[in-house]
């Protein structure tokens, strides 16, 4: 094991030509795979509580399992990677993440299917942050945005692909491929990291294992997840269950900044948050990403309860934002650098804001295209938002703090995510609730009404029930077009707080670092 005196004199050449690509492509794959993972399962739900013989409540925990563990060692990346090496990290994790998919495949009963989730989630967890800083050291300095802009469309891609993915496979073969399908994957992208990039290693130091705080992070990220998962099932804080899990999580999140800000080995490195460019940009782009993940859920939820979609066409309505988001990226990396990345990441959560707007005035007559096309102009403003976003982040700390802000920066984005959804389907439903209250009482002459729809050959029931339908029609759209204002809001606040951020040096913003 490499000590702290030893570790500085490593520091290879970065990779040129097709090594760099293929390596950035496993890397990014790798990402892909895991946040991919996500969602995946989500439509397959239904498909595996059958298979499995239990009620489709339970078969929740498929998600909620994986989200909990993934949201435990994600944070923990900068420790791991500082104590055992960034390749090693990464490459025990992938083996893992394809060991446990296949046992999750091969799964007899659901109690283990869980099981293999938890302990895939916890492969998973670092790879994300691990695939970040790995493409960061083999790509040259002045090349670092094209390595975001590949690791962030990732990201964006993977988590629209995963239910059109699942649904596919549930629907044709077996729900248990939603899991088999990593397990080649892991084994080349293994493969090729320890045969390639094992000499890259980053230095290494030895420190003791902070157990307390280890301990306190995994009682509040795994109660406040807990939470989120189940609040809106459970009715949220009218439940004993969801009131006890928040005030585990808040007690054990306090307890948790007290002793690791104090300690002098913490299991997370909470003070790279004194670099004021990291905040404001975590901060950005985690209400960015909560805002826009949240309308990612939103859109096919609605189409599908509402507008009488199947899950594959409320699939393709939101997923036409990945074309001209791949398509830009190459061209945002190359600005990056050249224009004031707060500028950059301005514009491009303004843009989303401004298509939140459009969306908030849809009616229900609407066709597909009228719903997908602002899909897919939102592709323009993603990597806008992204890349820049990441890129100020990570050079805003010094060069062995990087492990560590791309652990948390991704903790946030995700639990970002968790959150933006929770509050944004159960205000959905309220607000619909009580918008088809407001129309039902608003009906000038409902007798008159019905008489009509009796009279055109409907019996008494089928036209009340029509009426009804109507009105809950009506309310969902109402109810809809109000999240869409209220996300429009929330970006337009994030593309504001950005120029919180100091200016970049021309160096740092194209990945030169602190």
């Amino acid at each position: 094991m490499a000590d702290a005196q030893a570790a500085p004199p490593r520091e290879p050449e970065p990779l040129t030509g097709a090594a760099l690509v293929i390596a950035g492509v496993f890397l990014a794959l790798a990402n892909f795979m895991v946040v991919l993972d996500t969602t995946i399962a989500n439509v397959s739900v239904p498909h595996i509580a059958g298979s499995l013989a239990v009620s489709p409540s339970q078969g929740t925990w498929v998600i909620t399992s994986y989200s909990v563990a993934e949201a435990i060692t994600v944070p923990l990346t900068g420790w791991l990677a500082g104590r055992f090496g960034s390749v090693k990290v990464f490459a025990v994790s992938i083996a893992g993440f394809g060991l446990f998919s296949m046992l999750c495949g091969l799964a007899p009963s659901f109690p283990l299917l869980v099981a293999g989730r938890v302990a895939q989630g916890l492969c998973g967890g670092p790879l994300m942050p691990m695939s970040q800083t790995l493409l960061l050291h083999i790509f040259p300095k002045n090349r670092a945005p094209q390595a975001l802009g590949l690791w962030s469309m990732t990201v964006v891609v993977a988590p629209i692909a995963g239910p059109l993915l699942g649904g596919f496979i549930s629907d044709n073969l077996h729900w248990s491929w939603i899991f088999l399908i990593n397990v080649p994957v892991a084994a080349v992208i293994c493969l090729f990291v320890t045969r390639s990039l094992a000499s890259r290693d980053t230095p290494t130091r030895r420190v003791p294992v902070d157990y307390v705080g280890l301990g306190l992070l995994v009682v509040w990220i795994g109660a406040l997840q807990v939470m989120l998962d189940r609040g809106k099932e459970l009715d949220w804080f009218d439940s004993p269950t969801i009131v006890i899990l928040a005030v585990i999580a808040a007690i054990g999140f306090a307890a948790f900044l007290i002793w690791e800000l104090t300690s002098e080995n913490p299991i997370v490195d909470l003070r790279i948050f004194r670099h004021r460019g990291f905040t404001v940009g975590v901060v950005t782009l985690s209400l960015t990403f909560g805002a826009f993940f949240s309308t990612v859920v939103l859109l096919p939820l609605f189409l599908q309860t509402s507008m009488g979609y199947t899950a594959s066409w409320a699939g393709y309505a939101g997923c036409l934002n990945g074309i001209l988001a791949v398509a830009l990226s190459p061209v945002v990396a190359r600005l990056v650098g050249r224009i004031d990345v707060r500028a950059l990441v301005s514009f491009g959560v303004f843009w989303m804001a401004g298509i939140a707007f459009w969306r908030s005035t849809f009616t229900t007559d609407a066709s597909f295209w009228q719903f997908a096309f602002p899909q897919f102009v939102l592709g323009v403003a993603v990597p806008f938002f992204f890349i820049p976003t990441t890129s100020l982040t990570l050079s805003s700390v010094l060069p062995e703090e990087t492990a560590s802000a791309a652990g948390l920066q991704n903790f946030l984005r995700t639990s970002a995510a968790a959150f933006a959804t929770s509050i944004m389907t159960t205000a959905w439903d309220n607000a619909a609730t009580a918008k088809r209250t407001v129309l039902a009482g608003a009906l000038p002459n409902p007798q008159a009404t019905l008489d009509l729809l009796t009279a055109r050959g409907l019996t008494r029931d089928q036209a009340l029930q029509q009426l009804d339908g109507m009105a809950q029609l009506q309310a969902v759209m109402l109810s809809t077009n109000q999240m869409f204002l209220a996300v429009a809001v929330a970006l337009s606040i994030a593309a504001s707080f950005i120029w919180l951020a100091p200016k970049p040096r021309r160096a740092a913003a194209a990945g030169g670092g602190h």
